[in-house]
């Protein structure tokens, strides 16, 4: 048995809810945790960019996709919470093991910087691993993109892992 150093890229992104949409009561979530005082994000599960994004990064590990399908599937049956989408993509990881992931936030608001160590705590717990395997790091992106505009939230993943393969 040989093991082998494999990384994958996730992103997401979700533009804010509109005030037409009336996201009375619905937080915004990022990483797991709830931001207070921040306007949510709109889509048909919990929106939260940072697990999407490290969905589709261990969806590149795996190749195994889980956002569209699998998570319409979940959205279909009432569930919208994506740590649920999370623990749904780690199981799609035959002979890999996680190592290190790290997150790239790209939003003009709300401010994030005191909220990055939950976070890193609950993403570490959701995918067992030492919070300092887990880093996140926040732009306002500087008026640049929609995101940098304050329109909504973008997030990259990068994923590292050990793959065992047999010799």
């Amino acid at each position: 048995m040989s093991v082998i150093s494999i990384t994958a890229l996730g992103q997401d992104s979700h533009r804010f809810v509109l005030e037409i949409e009336k996201a009375e009561g619905r937080p915004l979530l990022l990483g797991g945790i709830e931001i207070v005082g921040a306007p949510a994000l709109a889509g048909n599960s919990d929106a939260d960019v940072v697990l999407h994004a490290l969905c589709n990064a261990v969806s590149g590990l795996s190749a195994q996709p889980i956002l569209g399908k699998r998570a319409d599937e979940l959205c279909a049956a009432g569930i919208r919470d994506s740590k649920i989408y999370v623990r749904e993509a780690l199981a799609t990881l035959s002979n890999i093991r996680l190592v290190h992931l790290s997150f790239a936030i790209e939003a003009a608001r709300p401010y994030l910087s005191d909220s990055i160590p939950a976070m890193r705590e609950s993403i570490a717990l959701l995918v067992d691993l030492p919070p300092t395997s887990v880093a996140i790091t926040a732009t306002s992106g500087e008026n640049l993109t929609p995101f940098g505009r304050g329109e909504g939230i973008q997030c990259f993943c990068l994923a590292s892992a050990e793959k065992t393969i047999a010799d």
